[in-house]
């Protein structure tokens, strides 16, 4: 047999079950502030990205007078003499790019973690900030300087590896580690931070538990935050193979300093500007551009499946 509480307990308890609906009913949901935030983020996406996307697969499957020309455009790129040797420059640049991007990045954000010195972290975190703090272009420019060693403040370093000139230093084979290195200079730092702040979401009584059962520093790395930062370093991979399948303004630049000892259809950013502007072919230019965005589409899902971006906890 149960007992009905007091009636008096009751009327207490009855504003505070109304506070508590009150608040339920206020609970987390969509707020007209979220729409606007995101509706202009949808307005640039549409404006700067998919309507674009869209006219360049029209372009890229029709001719300059507008009728069909099936995979025409594609097959002329491909069998441009200039389009294999940048697709390999390309490839080459990524496959240095990413790997050292990954375990760079990785390996900092793991140092800056382990200091337990709060000014020692922050003066790190902000060091490394500072270089994306560049645009593109500026970072160029000051490469220039640091490649050329009659200026660079590492000339003794170029020149012991047997490079006395600025073309010396540019030459076409040199090109994919040297582009690989500002645009690791460039954007890494950024990346260092995301994954410090990542390892910083890891518990700490997993980490505990891991030092009490004797594991060392480099094991705990191995066993316990790497497989943690599996999402993390799929997703810096999948923006920064977005990034680096766009590089232009490295080659460009350097292409104008070096009076085109860079060749100025290097990558195959800069074959789609040439087909465009110089060729006025922009149906073709088109085609690269589509089928530029279609190997970054097929490369991302590896990763994004490999690294189990979307998986659930």
């Amino acid at each position: 047999m149960t007992l009905a509480p007091p009636s008096d307990q009751l009327a207490a308890g009855a504003p505070e079950h109304r506070r508590s609906a009150r608040r339920s009913s206020r609970a987390p949901g969509r707020t007209p502030i979220g729409y606007v935030f995101v509706s202009l983020y949808a307005l640039l996406a549409i404006a700067f990205g998919i309507l674009p996307a869209l006219y360049a697969v029209l372009l890229a499957f029709t001719r300059a007078d507008g009728g069909f020309a099936g995979i025409d455009n594609f097959i002329t790129v491909v069998t441009d003499f200039r389009f294999w040797p940048a697709v390999l420059h390309v490839t080459i640049y990524l496959v240095i790019w990413l790997i050292g991007l990954v375990i760079f990045v990785v390996l900092l954000a793991l140092v800056v973690h382990a200091l337990r010195v709060r000014w020692a972290s922050t003066g790190l975190r902000f060091i490394y900030y500072l270089p994306g703090a560049l645009a593109g272009a500026s970072s160029v420019l000051l490469w220039l300087f640091v490649l050329d060693p009659t200026a660079s403040p590492v000339s003794g370093l170029l020149r012991l590896m047997g490079m006395n000139s600025f073309v010396q230093v540019i030459q076409p084979g040199n090109l994919p580690a040297i582009f690989a290195i500002i645009a690791f200079w460039t954007g890494a730092g950024g990346w260092i931070v995301i994954m410090y702040g990542a390892l910083n979401n890891i518990s700490t009584d997993v980490i505990e538990a891991a030092r009490i059962d004797g594991a060392n520093a480099v094991q705990i790395a191995l066993r316990i935050q790497l497989p943690m930062l599996r999402k993390w370093i799929a997703y810096m991979g999948v923006m920064s193979l977005a990034a680096g399948t766009q590089l232009f303004v490295e080659p460009q630049l350097l292409s104008q300093a070096s009076n085109a000892v860079v060749p100025n259809d290097y990558s195959l950013n800069q074959l789609a500007y040439q087909y465009a502007f110089q060729q006025n072919d922009f149906n073709g230019a088109a085609a690269i551009s589509l089928l530029l965005l279609i190997v970054a589409l097929l490369l991302s899902w590896v990763f994004v499946t490999r690294g189990g971006l979307f998986e659930k906890e």
